[in-house]
This record gives structure tokens, C-alpha cells and sequence, in this order.
């Protein structure tokens, strides 16, 4: 379903606000929600931008490095908590973990030896590890967030020691074809925007080198069209389980370092970056390259996501990924996602469900349990709350899935006779009364 008219309106006038006050040849933003694409707010004509232009990623490609991480990590190839001298024996920065380098946790410097790597063709795999010196440590592992497009470098390496295969075509093989996502390239491929550094005093435009990145290519290489990223935005929201298990997307989404300790508003998971917007937190990343800047932020509970790229480097007075979540926070606010109806079970649950729900007692607070008749999930909670979910593993078996019993395991206590007396929920007992003993 599209934006109302009015939302539109108030993207469309952010995005050409911005192209203008940032003085962006070329500015596109896409509205995701539900898997499509619903909206597409462009401003600037140099060159005019549409849903199958291609930009520069940037950093954005960080996130799918991330994901073949995890596929790895979930076949069974090797464990987040190795240490990078496991896959890559004998550099100089052995011993921050792969769990380290995919959260910016692992103390390595933001950058290679050499010349600026963004700009400057890139090298092989050998020539960067044989640069790296014990200096490129900059911090001790975990002990502060330091953003490192080194540790991307490095994590492509690893991929390419784990399985044989070089990162482009593990790419392609494993996230791009299944995706979809033929307009993200390793190379530009036309049509794409030309990228410019913008002059500050007479406003003409610079082109910028379009270099072949090398061994840094698992840190920001890509080209895409803001239909493939709306594509990857919907991966991120509800992944495809053939390219990566939802419980392994959840688990990039855990902070493994705050970024920003003053106020906590930033923050960094397994490859993305976490921004909290009021009461609301997204996931996703920025980019940027010599000539481009891009950002990717999406909204998980209600499968909603703001994309977008801009052709120049930087933008005067504004900065895209705030764009990007200014404009994803009043789509939120202006549009919230549609409740779903509540419609009446088909039947009564079974009997041995049946016996489970009703009120119990904990410590003098009342709880209810109910079944959801949709899912056979037993959701519970203080009376009025149902913040509590468990699923079924087997005869009076039950697991967690929410809050402080996320993963915990309910008990069914019975009686000498079968009667279903209490609910030990990790040792925690309720009880029909609340004059029964625990």
C-alpha cells in the first residue's frame, strides 16, 4: 500500500530540503514496508535518479559480509569466539576474536598501511596481512568501540580461507543470486551516477576515482539500485531462512558495543549498526565512498525501512542517515503498521492445554495464562499483560521465547492423580492461590 498523500508530500519536501541544503548532485530515498518498495522521493538532476540507478554502497556491503560471517558461523565452519590467528595464522593482530572484528570491538585501527585505501587501486590478500604491525592494534580488544574498516578486510579474508572461495563470488553464490539482487555489482555497471566532491566556494563538480578495492572490498566495494536495497532492507526486517536463519538475524541485531556512551543512542551488533530513536530502535548501516554516501535503516517489528544514496562525498549542513531516520520515524508516527484483527479460535484448545491457562500466582501477584489460538503459544503475564510466550517442546515442557524468560524453561507440575497443581518457570513456582505455598 502506498504512503498517504500527506506523508509523501512531507517526505518529498525532507528529501528535496536536503538535496538542496547539502548541495547533492543527485539524491534518492526509498519507503520500504512489508518487503516492497512504496515510495521513492528524488531530488537534483545530475544525473535524475530512479529505483534502478546504480550508487556506491560504501559500508552498506559491511552487512553482507556480516551475513556470510553468520552463514559460516551456522554451518559450522568456525565459532564467533575464534580468534582471527585461527583462520589468518601469523599476522601481526591475532588475537581479537571474529565476534570482536564484526562488532568494531576488537581494538584494530580504522585503516590499512598504504595510501587512502578508498581511493587508491586495491591489493591482494597476501599484500595486506604481510603490512599489518603490531600498531595496527589500537586499543585492547573490547575495551572501546573503535570503528575499523581494517576488520572487514580481514573478515573477507577469513571467508576466503573458510571456504575455498573468493568473497565476490561467495557473494554472489550466496546472498546476490538468492536475493535476487542483480543490480548489486562488485563494479559499477550502467546506468550509474557519476560521483563528485562538490567545490565549497564555486560549486563545481569534482569526479572521484571508481577504484577496485581489492582485499578491502569486504568493507565497502558494492554498487546497488535502490530496489536491490529496499530488497536487502526487507532481508533485514524478515530474512529468508534458505540464506540466513531469522533467530541468526536476531542475534546481529544484540548489541556487542555501544558507540555512543554519552546518551546510548548508537550502538553496534554482529555487522549492524543500532540507532535508538525514542522508544524505538533500528538496525542498518551508513556508506561512503569517494563521490557517494548511502544509508540503510530499518524498523524489524514493523518491516518498515528508509534507503538511500546521494553522489556526492558528504553533504553540507545534513547528513543522510539522519535524513534517512528522520524520514523513517514520521512514516512510523504517520503511519503506524495495521493492527491485526482479533478473530475467534475454530475450536476449544486440547484438554491438557486447556488445563494450563486461567489465573495463577506468584509472590502475591496475580498472573494469567492464556492459548493463542493461532499459534498454540501459551502467553502470560500479570493480569492485563501478555508478555510472556512459550512454545511447546514436549509433555509438560515448555520454552521461552520473551523478556527475562527468553530461552527458560516452563515445567508442568502434577499432582498424584495428573492434576496440573503448579508452573515452575525456571524454579520460579505459580500456583492457583495465592495462599499456596511455592
Amino acid at each position: 500500500m502506498p504512503l498517504l498523500s500527506e506523508t509523501a508530500r512531507q517526505v518529498d519536501i525532507l528529501v528535496a530540503g536536503a538535496q538542496a541544503t547539502g548541495r547533492a548532485p543527485s539524491l534518492v530515498l526509498g519507503v520500504v514496508r512489508d518487503g516492497t518498495l512504496i515510495h521513492l522521493a528524488a531530488a537534483g538532476d545530475h544525473p535524475r535518479p530512479d529505483a534502478d540507478l546504480q550508487y556506491r554502497l560504501g559500508s552498506i556491503s559491511k552487512t553482507m559480509t556480516a551475513v556470510l560471517v553468520m552463514q559460516q558461523r551456522d554451518a559450522g565452519r568456525l565459532t564467533l569466539d575464534d580468534p582471527l590467528e585461527r583462520h589468518l595464522p601469523g599476522t601481526a593482530v591475532g588475537a581479537p576474536t571474529l565476534r570482536q572484528l564484526l562488532g568494531h570491538a576488537g581494538g584494530l585501527q580504522r585503516e590499512p598501511d598504504g595510501q587512502w585505501w578508498e581511493r587508491t587501486e586495491g591489493t591482494d590478500l597476501a599484500t595486506l596481512l604481510a603490512a599489518l604491525t603490531p600498531a595496527k592494534i589500537a586499543y585492547p580488544p573490547h575495551r572501546a568501540y573503535h570503528y575499523s574498516n581494517l576488520a572487514y578486510g580481514l573478515l573477507g579474508g577469513v571467508l576466503e580461507r573458510v571456504t575455498g572461495t573468493p568473497w565476490a563470488e561467495l557473494l554472489r553464490e550466496r546472498v546476490l543470486t538468492p536475493l535476487g539482487l542483480r543490480r548489486t555489482t562488485y563494479h559499477a555497471t550502467e546506468p550509474y551516477a557519476r560521483g563528485y566532491v562538490v567545490h565549497p566556494w564555486h560549486e563545481t563538480l569534482r569526479e572521484e576515482p571508481r577504484t577496485d578495492t581489492g582485499a578491502m572490498a569486504p568493507a565497502g566495494q558494492l554498487w546497488s539500485t535502490i530496489d536491490d536495497l529496499a530488497r536487502w532492507a526487507a532481508f533485514l526486517a524478515d530474512p529468508d531462512p534458505a540464506v540466513l536463519a531469522p533467530a541468526t538475524l536476531t542475534e546481529m541485531c544484540a548489541p556487542v558495543a555501544i558507540s555512543d556512551l554519552d546518551s546510548w543512542r548508537g550502538g553496534h551488533g554482529l555487522g549492524l549498526e543500532l540507532y535508538r530513536e525514542g522508544d524505538r530502535v533500528h538496525v542498518g548501516h551508513g556508506g561512503s565512498m569517494p563521490g557517494y554516501v548511502a544509508t540503510l535503516a530499518v524498523h524489524r517489528p514493523s518491516r518498515t525501512a528508509v534507503v538511500g544514496f546521494a553522489n556526492s562525498y558528504g553533504l553540507r549542513g545534513t547528513h543522510l542517515g539522519g535524513l534517512a531516520r528522520q524520514v523513517l520515524t514520521l512514516v512510523l508516527d504517520a503511519e503506524p503498521a495495521p493492527v491485526t484483527p482479533w478473530r475467534p479460535a475454530a475450536a476449544p484448545p486440547p484438554a491438557e492445554l486447556a488445563e494450563l491457562t486461567g489465573r495463577w500466582w506468584w509472590m502475591g501477584i496475580e498472573y494469567e495464562f492464556r492459548v493463542d489460538g493461532g499459534t498454540g503459544e501459551l502467553h502470560g503475564g500479570p493480569v492485563g499483560q501478555r508478555a510472556l510466550r512459550f512454545t511447546r517442546e514436549g509433555p509438560d515442557r515448555w520454552r521461552g521465547h520473551s523478556g527475562g524468560q527468553d530461552g527458560e524453561i516452563l515445567t508442568v507440575v502434577r499432582d498424584g492423580a495428573g492434576r496440573v497443581v503448579a508452573l515452575d518457570i525456571a524454579t520460579f513456582v505459580f500456583t492457583r492461590t495465592p495462599d499456596q505455598a511455592p
